[in-house]
């Protein structure tokens, strides 16, 4: 052995002989429990950051530990489509040389520079994980778009429709103006910004907000039934007032969505721009109209405002209702969250549009033949002690979730993806794998991407065939991941695997923290702190890179990560190297070959 520890060349030697002997295979051990770690899966968007790091590393320490111990290991690699991710990276660079859009290119042309892209990224993450030393049986590879998967997709959806948990229908989605495409609620990263807050005097009320473009269509005046300033009021009571465009009738409704103790109490609603609003209007049946189209223009209910984008015409709309004097008073430097895709950047537009939906209330039969709804069994699961969360704390985060789940809308308008299976001739519609013939046509819409990713436990062995690797590994010995997809991703696996298998993805949930930087900032290209994990690896070794996202880090709690940190680890490294080398070299027999495996 070398006296100092050089990690290039010992790492290299080892992959090459992991690679060579086949050594992460599951292989049978007579007598031995079978043990599968499942870890969360990239998706092709270039490189792979320290997060990919932490959790291979974990997931790394799980599957060798058992392997030592004789258990059949499987621990399997895959990528992720993360369909809007990797079509708004694409489309982004193709704006950016060419100054063309997606529709300019057409459909084809773009999904063939997709899958160009999408197989150079997975070559190269591939590479990269291999570099980290992880140890997953790299013969059984899968990609969620990968011809397996793609036909398991297909037959999950078909499945749910003729089960009635999928419908189609006219509901309030999250709408990026941007990629002109539905966003789940999951995936909406809210970004704190500072905006004027308008007080309006709307009749005798006053009312406010920062979007006075969406007022247009405010007809009802909202109050708390048990609002002692407004018991005069009836529900269902009119009255006449000035507004934006000239006199309206307005209406007051009661009802407890309305918060007492913000502002003046009383707000008024915009059903078809707002969750909470449609919500309000459903229960009462109120009228629903739409103020602002897919592409952030107002429509002809705006008069003279109509045509216009509604950052342009803000000011004109406040200008107006200050004119009219029915401005009170503006809060300039109000801070409040404002909704965007986090996948693609875009400011989310709540809109009303058709749809696919799972019914996640709806009572079903489950395999097990007892009825119940899809959220009752997920919490179910956990309440139940089916599938452990590690740390238990997450278990509230959990159950809080559920309890406020809404039916999940499933389809995206985007060109990349899995195509929703049905198909349309005239007013007929048939929901089945292939088409049903000539004259038949598809439903151009893809669906969410965690739909696919809801199956990765089970259409990774073989399902919806029954194989012998879901008889043997399924459910899951652990889930490996980080606590921020709890619902994109751990919720989706369990209200799959649950109804189209009728047993648990995984019996126990390990979540761990996010990778932050010394001083506990969120990493990001903005701030310039971000680590690079393949560097550190060229520098000092991946050992030293993984045991600095693992020592000292309790379960589920975030890390700070520094390269001083990786350094020391590095020496920490050498020193490993220097104790085994003198006991090997103290050793009385020194016949015996030193070895990888």
């Amino acid at each position: 052995m070398e006296q100092k520890y050089n990690p290039a060349v010992i790492e290299r030697d080892a992959q090459a002989h992991w690679e060579k002997t086949e050594s992460f295979r599951a292989r049978e051990v007579p007598g031995k429990p079978k043990y599968y770690c499942l870890s969360m899966f990239p998706y092709p968007s270039g490189k792979l950051h320290m997060g990919h790091v932490r959790n291979y590393t974990i997931g790394d320490a799980l599957s060798r530990y058992h392997r030592m111990r004789g258990y059949k290991t499987l621990w399997l690699p895959g990528t992720d489509s993360a369909a809007i991710a990797t079509q708004s990276k694409v489309e982004g660079e193709i704006y950016k040389k060419e100054k063309l859009t997606r529709h300019d290119i057409g459909r084809e042309e773009l999904m063939r520079r997709i899958d160009a892209f999408v197989e150079e990224s997975k070559t190269t993450i591939i590479n990269q994980t291999k570099k980290m030393g992880s140890s997953l049986d790299w013969s059984r590879y899968a990609y969620t778009m990968d011809e397996q998967r793609y036909g398991a997709v297909m037959e999950a959806f078909v499945r749910m429709y003729d089960a009635g948990l999928i419908y189609r229908g006219n509901r309030i989605v999250n709408w990026d103006p941007k990629m002109q495409t539905t966003v789940s609620d999951d995936e909406i990263e809210y970004v704190e910004q500072k905006d004027p807050f308008y007080h309006f005097k709307y009749g005798p009320f006053e009312i406010g907000t920062v979007r006075p473009e969406t007022k247009f269509g405010d007809k009802y005046v909202v109050m708390h039934p048990d609002d002692a300033r407004y018991a005069d009021w009836k529900h269902g009571q009119q009255i006449e007032l000035e507004w934006i465009n000239g006199p309206i009738t307005a209406t007051i409704i009661k009802d407890e969505a309305a918060d007492m103790e913000f502002g003046s109490g009383v707000m008024t609603i915009t059903p078809s721009h707002s969750m909470i609003d449609f919500e309000i209007a459903q229960r009462h049946g109120l009228d629903v109209e739409q103020v602002i189209d897919e592409r952030g223009i107002l429509l002809p209910i705006a008069g003279e405002f109509a045509g216009q984008h509604i950052k342009k015409a803000r000011a004109a709309i406040v200008e107006k209702l200050q004119q009219k004097g029915l401005v009170v008073k503006v809060d300039e430097n109000y801070v409040h969250n404002v909704a965007t895709n986090s996948r693609g950047g875009g400011v989310i537009e709540p809109q009303i549009k058709k749809q696919w939906f799972i019914d996640v209330n709806k009572q079903v039969a489950f395999p097990d033949g007892r009825t119940m709804s899809l959220k009752e069994r997920m919490r179910e699961v956990v309440e139940k002690g089916e599938t452990k969360i590690m740390p238990d704390r997450f278990e509230r985060v959990y159950y809080n979730w559920i309890d406020n789940l809404r039916d999940w809308c499933i389809s995206r308008q985007i060109w990349f993806g899995h195509r929703i299976p049905v198909w349309y001739k005239g007013d007929e519609l048939k929901a089945q794998v292939d088409s049903p013939g000539e004259g038949w046509e598809p439903d151009p819409d893809t669906l969410d991407t965690w739909f696919s990713s809801g199956l990765w436990t089970f259409s990774t062995l073989g399902w919806p065939n029954e194989t012998a690797d879901l008889k043997t590994y399924h459910p899951t010995s652990v889930l490996e991941t980080g606590y921020d997809i709890l619902f994109f991703w751990v919720a989706r696996m369990i209200l799959m695997s649950t109804f189209l298998r009728g047993e648990v993805p995984f019996k126990n949930v390990y979540l761990h923290g996010l990778v932050r930087d010394g001083q506990g900032r969120k990493m990001s290209k903005s701030l310039g702190n971000i680590i690079d994990p393949l560097t550190m690896i060229e520098k000092y070794g991946a050992d030293a890179a993984r045991l600095s996202l693992i020592i000292g880090v309790q379960i589920g709690n975030d890390l700070k990560l520094s390269e001083d940190k990786i350094r020391g680890y590095k020496h920490f490294a050498n020193k490993v190297w220097n104790i085994a080398r003198f006991v090997l070299e103290n050793r009385p027999d020194t016949s015996t070959e030193i070895s990888f495996a």
